[in-house]
């Protein structure tokens, strides 16, 4: 059976990864991940990658010269619509961390919640990301507190957020994007039909809260300038232990 054969055994696939010169698996996400401006050469970090999925920012990493990556996901996410059985656990990252190459030890995974996450049970990081998670937590600083906890230099965030949608404004056009600091929060599936969405904060929130965490050194963006559908209403955030130097050359 050929590669292209074995990736259509899974009945789903978030990530589209590419696992050999043409082959890909067939998911959607990242929607534009160079907007991501992850450092380019991340050679000896340690990386946490929190709710990885397929792992698509798990091997990124690595193949920006990681030494090791550890993901952690709990698999309660089901985007509203997928079944049980759709979400094979960590079937569909083993099969890509084998296809890549990569063994346990270097690129490990462990099914856990984001606030199990404590130096006692994993060690430090050099750098967390932390994507496509926080509006799916019922206490999301929380979350980014047990994170900066066993973080030493970088965290990215990269979550849903309010700046061009509002589901008590009248939707998409009706959002938070002046200098506002707003989180909205969800009891039922009022964001986008998923029960799993608790907390959607606008870009300003979002930054607040990384600095609020623990990061003194906080930018944020938008991934797209001017969305047109509710998927891509993303932002992303950066917290720094320390300022970038000027001369950095790192991130693109």
């Amino acid at each position: 059976m050929s590669l292209s054969e074995d990736v259509r055994r899974f009945p789903y696939w978030y990530h589209r990864i590419e696992l050999s010169e043409g082959v890909f698996t067939p998911g959607w996400a990242p929607i534009n991940p160079g907007a991501y401006q992850i450092p380019k050469d991340l050679t000896g970090k340690r990386v946490l990658d929190v709710g990885a999925w397929d792992g698509y920012w798990t091997f990124e990493a690595l193949k920006r010269g990681a030494r090791q990556v550890v993901a952690i996901d709990d698999f309660s996410d089901h985007l509203g619509s997928l079944d049980e059985s759709d979400r094979q656990a960590w079937a569909t990252f083993d099969f890509c961390r084998s296809a890549l190459g990569y063994d346990a030890a270097r690129c490990d995974r462990r099914e856990m919640s984001v606030y199990e996450v404590s130096e006692t049970q994993m060690g430090r990081f050099d750098v967390v990301f932390f994507f496509g998670t926080l509006y799916h937590l019922r206490h999301p600083l929380l979350a980014l507190d047990r994170l900066a906890a066993v973080t030493d230099e970088l965290i990215c965030v990269e979550t849903a957020i309010l700046d061009d949608y509002s589901v008590y404004r009248g939707g998409l056009g009706k959002g938070y994007s002046g200098s506002e600091v707003v989180m909205e929060f969800y009891p039922r599936d009022e964001y986008g039909s998923n029960d799993t969405n608790w907390w959607v904060p606008n870009l300003n929130c979002l930054m607040r809260m990384v600095f609020a965490a623990g990061f003194p050194h906080a930018t944020g963006w938008k991934l797209t300038d001017s969305p047109k559908v509710l998927p891509e209403c993303r932002g992303f955030a950066q917290g720094r232990r320390q300022p970038v130097p000027p001369a950095d050359s790192t991130t693109h």
